[in-house]
């Protein structure tokens, strides 16, 4: 790898070429993944995609006058100096808005910065000058963002993508997350509790609550992904779905078993119960966040469903 100091203003400006069409390409990546939810948003990456084909046409024009036709192949992974991408939104499916959003910007300041330190290093004014130019050009990148969201984006448009962007996170997250908490806080009541009024033994109690949880958890994280691929329904890939679902599962039930670590019976209970109750509120709470559910009729939905199941394990633990 060189570093960046060393390079010639050939390889600087074979340099810059290549980036300007590898941005030029994420930009395309991020309408093509948008287009189907956002079309609004994908219109303004395929505006900033054609910017950069044009910097990367003003770029390779000026190479050419100056060096010929052979480009040299040399990419930002070839220098030292440059801070490789962590990570490849751009091909993750689906495209969340808001980090293709941000991975833009990050680009943009990137390249500000580089065409900015490549014109102090370098000697012919004609390639200052152009590299001055591109930098001013991609810190207005910004205002070309907005002044694209304005023209293209409007309130309707806007609107439209809000609403979409809320259906996906409800579809991939909150739903499966909310029926993983619902299935780990409520079936794993009456194995723990007819364990606990069975045995009279904490530590007994704490393994089976464990297991209880553990295993329902992997069940659903299964039952979650494999039940549909999100093709048809929207609902996202199974393979975030699943784990949300089934850790959110474990969680529910690891929260009521937890208290199984004191000691004294009694006192273990009483805190179970305790927790039982927290997360039949909490459960509450998110139907009547997310779901537009009165919190009394949730409330009264998700207590007499947990009273049930917590009675039926008290009396089977009792018999």
């Amino acid at each position: 790898m060189k570093r960046f100091a060393d390079l010639t203003e050939q390889e600087v400006l074979a340099l810059a070429i290549t980036n300007e069409e590898e941005d030029s390409r994420i930009y395309r990546d991020f309408a093509q993944g948008l287009r189907e939810q956002y079309p609004a948003s994908a219109k303004v990456f395929d505006e900033m995609a054609e910017e950069e084909v044009h910097h990367r046409t003003m770029l390779y024009d000026l190479y050419r006058g100056k060096f010929g036709e052979h480009l040299p192949l040399i990419r930002r992974n070839d220098v030292k100096d440059f801070i490789p991408h962590k990570s490849t939104p751009w091909l993750t499916r689906p495209l969340i808005l808001g980090e293709a959003r941000k991975f833009a910007e990050k680009m943009e300041d990137e390249a500000q910065r580089f065409y900015r330190k490549a014109a102090d290093g370098a000697r012919d004014i004609s390639v200052r000058q152009l590299l001055l130019e591109l930098a001013e050009a991609e810190a207005g990148h910004e205002s070309l963002a907005h002044k694209l969201s304005e023209q293209i984006l409007t309130d309707s448009a806007r609107a439209k993508e809000d609403a979409a962007s809320k259906r996906a996170f409800m579809l991939q997250y909150v739903q499966p997350g909310l029926a993983g908490l619902m299935d780990g806080s409520v079936s794993t009541l009456a194995p723990l509790f007819a364990a606990a009024f069975a045995t009279h033994n904490t530590w007994q109690t704490f393994l089976v609550g464990i297991a209880a949880s553990v295993g329902a958890g992997i069940s659903m994280a299964f039952a979650e992904g494999l039940s549909d691929d999100g093709s048809l329904t929207g609902r996202g890939s199974p393979w975030i779905r699943g784990p949300v679902c089934g850790l959110m599962t474990a969680v529910g039930g690891l929260g009521h078993t937890l208290p199984y670590l004191i000691p004294h019976f009694t006192t273990a209970t009483i805190f179970a119960v305790i927790v039982v109750v927290i997360e039949l509120a909490v459960i509450s709470w998110i139907r009547m966040r997310y779901m537009d559910t009165p919190f009394l009729r949730a409330a009264f939905q998700v207590v007499v469903g947990g009273a049930l199941v917590f009675i039926a394990g008290i009396l089977i633990g009792s018999s």
